[in-house]
């Protein structure tokens, strides 16, 4: 049963970036014409807009049947549901079979050390692990300073 809703997630992953792909880049109104109207998207209202209209040939306003398939929606292209991290015991709620950790960026170098090492030891993939140095050759590295 698992493997089966493993295999179906994967396949609307699939799905959400085949759709992903199609999709147009929703550019606000008038953007391409005037340089102090930045391309950010902002909802058209005038009375006449031509894309409000959908009229054809004016680039496409985001609609609802632009969403992805609801099981996958807000996961990671990776499949795993994210989870912050900003402290040792944050791991306990973690199920690595579905969650993939972040760890927070206020976390310091010495408590990240700790959440990499006890990330490791349960099999959580970690998703911004900087840089990976084992805490062993960092001490080392410390001991060859101090001499």
């Amino acid at each position: 049963m698992e493997d089966q809703e493993n295999s179906n997630r994967e396949s609307m992953i699939k799905t959400r970036k085949r759709l992903k792909d199609k999709k147009p880049d929703f550019k606000r109104q008038e953007s391409w014409r005037y340089i102090r109207v930045k391309e950010n998207w902002r909802r058209a209202r005038g009375i006449d807009s031509k894309m409000r209209k959908s009229v054809k040939g004016w680039p496409k306003s985001p609609k609802v049947g632009y969403r992805s398939p609801r099981k996958v929606r807000g996961l990671h292209p990776s499949g795993y549901s994210e989870i912050l991290v900003c402290s040792v015991s944050d791991l306990d709620k973690v199920d690595p079979e579905i969650n993939a950790i972040r760890i927070g960026g206020t976390v310091g170098k010495r408590k990240r050390m700790e959440i990499l090492v006890l990330a490791h030891e349960k099999g959580v993939r970690i998703l911004n692990p900087g840089e990976e140095t084992d805490s062993e050759e960092e001490s080392e590295i410390e001991e060859e300073k101090d001499t």
